[in-house]
């Protein structure tokens, strides 16, 4: 596999040929999910775009080899969760349960996530995630490194690198009054009551493909806010959120609760990403207009 020398990490240019030096997890995150990035890259100048169901498929595997490989060899005595390893959707009960539930450092990544713009000549709103859960963080363990490639943006945002700050909504304000909330939703399936979310705060709605886009757009102040329910697991926000925790923006739930990782149940179908300054407005918009079958807060990790 041939990996270009020109990847821009956060600003900073590293040469992928092999992993940072050292035990830095957040610099390594950053590098594999880059790596990952690259390769994807190659595939889709190599494979075209006349059939998009192949892309996908290839796209997930190869991603998935790279990433698994990769952290076999640097990081063995790690357990990995992936969006592409079989079982991974199953929602352990009392008996058995994977390596991953019992060790105390799981890596989680989303290969692809995107794989419709991904399959689609000239998008670029797709992403690879890579995020390390470790349980040391907290009684329920937490987020210890994140990094989200944009692999056709030739960009990685990681939690070893802050992103320039976002602009200020005030700094957008016209007419003495800060200009609308944008918010980030699903181009193909937002979830309704972000429709009416939208209307009722009179924000913008701002359509973009991949989890991971959505809430870099928030990191990077291309929008504000990123809501979503109806349907996500762990390795769609893991990186993300890890990203944006970082650079200092709000995450969590759409009841206001934490966002928990590596648990019996990996299904994580809401969260909330915004700049902090909003959080507690769109939590009590959330609260009025969110279904009243929207999952509850899922401490324990029991099913949502």
């Amino acid at each position: 596999m041939n990996v270009s020398d020109d990847l821009t990490v956060g600003g900073e240019t590293r040469v992928p040929g092999g992993p940072p030096a050292g035990d830095d997890d957040q610099a390594f995150a950053g590098w594999l999910a880059g790596r990952a990035g690259e390769a994807l890259m190659e595939l889709r100048q190599a494979h075209g775009f006349d059939d998009p169901p192949g892309l996908k498929a290839a796209g997930d595997k190869l991603s998935h080899d790279v990433l698994l490989t990769e952290l076999a060899k640097w990081r063995p005595a790690d357990a990995v969760m992936s969006e592409e390893d079989d079982g991974s959707r199953v929602a352990y009960a009392d008996g058995a349960r994977p390596a991953r539930l019992d060790a105390d450092r799981v890596w989680i990544v989303d290969p692809l996530d995107g794989t419709r713009e991904f399959s689609e000549e000239g998008r670029t709103d797709w992403a690879v995630h890579v995020a390390l859960w470790d349980r040391t963080r907290g009684p329920e363990g937490g987020l210890a490194a994140g990094a989200v490639a944009l692999p056709a943006r030739g960009v990685v945002l990681g939690t070893d690198v802050r992103p320039a700050p976002a602009t200020p909504m005030a700094a957008r304000a016209s007419g003495g009054a800060p200009g609308p909330i944008r918010i980030a939703v699903s181009r193909t399936r937002p979830p309704a009551f972000v429709t009416q979310l939208v209307e009722e705060l009179g924000a913008v709605a701002v359509p973009m493909g991949s989890a991971g886009v959505k809430v870099c757009a928030v990191v990077t102040g291309e929008v504000d806010a990123y809501v979503h329910a109806g349907g996500q697991y762990e390795w769609d926000s893991a990186a993300p959120v890890a990203v944006a925790l970082a650079a200092g923006m709000h995450a969590s739930r759409i009841d206001g609760s934490p966002l928990l990782y590596n648990r019996s149940n990996p299904r994580l179908p809401d969260l909330l990403v915004c700049r902090p300054e909003i959080a507690d407005r769109l939590l009590a918009a959330i609260a009025a207009n969110a279904p009243t079958d929207a999952p509850a807060s899922n401490e324990k990790g029991a099913t949502a």
